[in-house]
């Protein structure tokens, strides 16, 4: 019972991580560092602490041969393009708009599923999934309180191409998931995408003088290198290995609470009626495209 809740604490832990960085990302670019940038930080930071992992605790497999290509396709749309489009989409958005918007994925995993798995696709779920593309037309085609850049309508479709993305990442880790360890997967999940992201970021990266920086934006660089990067993606790993990946995925619906919550406490968004009606409309589409099965796992 006491693994039970650590492993439920770790969880709902990582999923406070992720709701804050929908804000404190801002905090960081474009301000300080450009996207690009921030997304090769990332990638260093969690090369450097899974393989320190690897070295730590040992054990590792390393993958078949024949499980490369999909490895390479899952770092392509696990890591790649889901960490481009969330940095740069999020650094345009409202934080409310994109957490929201990344609610969305269960949704499109069920139409991934239908389309690559050949899973059954019913009219209820047909329904769920009109259902959450109208909340998503909705906050895209909404301009957010205290945010009126043109910039911001790029923003919510990059947040929604990256929870797309994302969806396909959850469909095709499943076989992996059985063969090998979390940890395992990982590190050369983000050792691929490194391969893309950093010849794309370094040359911004090493032009930054961090010694000019205030303390506040070295703490949410910190955050989001560290915690939103590596620290998270433990914890959920740990969640998986004690409670089930059916279990965990329940968990991905709290990530919008915890975002408004943190938005509108600290960073002055608002909660208008029309956000609440979409946020409806997407949950509502979660809850029937998913209707008589299991939620989705988070990676």
């Amino acid at each position: 019972m006491k693994k039970n809740l650590q492993a439920h604490l770790a969880v709902i832990g990582a999923n406070i991580i992720f709701g804050a960085s929908y804000s404190i990302v801002k905090v960081v670019t474009p301000s300080y560092m450009p996207a690009l940038a921030l997304n090769a930080a990332r990638v260093i930071v969690a090369l450097v602490f899974f393989f320190c992992s690897f070295w730590l605790v040992g054990g590792s497999t390393w993958p078949a041969k024949k499980d490369w290509p999909r490895l390479a396709i899952c770092s392509l749309t696990g890591i790649v393009i889901n960490q481009l489009f969330f940095i740069k989409g999020v650094s345009l958005t409202s934080p409310i708009h994109s957490s929201l918007l990344s609610l969305a994925t269960p949704i499109f995993i069920t139409g991934i599923a239908a389309w690559l798995l050949r899973e059954k696709f019913t009219w209820i779920k047909a329904l769920g999934l009109l259902l959450g593309l109208s909340g998503a037309g909705m906050l895209i085609l909404l301009k957010g309180s205290g945010n009126h850049s043109p910039d911001s309508l790029t923003g919510d479709i990059m947040v929604l191409l990256n929870a797309i993305s994302y969806s396909f990442y959850l469909v095709l880790i499943k076989p992996l998931m059985t063969k090998y360890k979390g940890t395992d997967i990982l590190r050369w999940l983000f050792l691929l995408g490194a391969i893309v992201i950093l010849p794309l970021g370094l040359p911004e990266l090493t032009t930054l003088q961090f010694n000019h920086w205030p303390a506040g934006a070295l703490a949410a660089l910190l955050f989001v290198t560290i915690g939103a990067t590596f620290l998270a993606y433990l914890f959920n790993i740990y969640g998986i290995s004690k409670l089930g990946a059916a279990a965990i995925g329940s968990y991905i619906y709290t990530q919008p609470i915890f975002a408004t919550l943190i938005a509108c406490l600290f960073f002055g968004e608002e909660l208008t009626l029309q956000r609440i009606l979409a946020a409806l409309l997407i949950v509502g589409g979660v809850f029937l495209s998913n209707y008589n099965k299991t939620p989705p796992s988070l990676g």
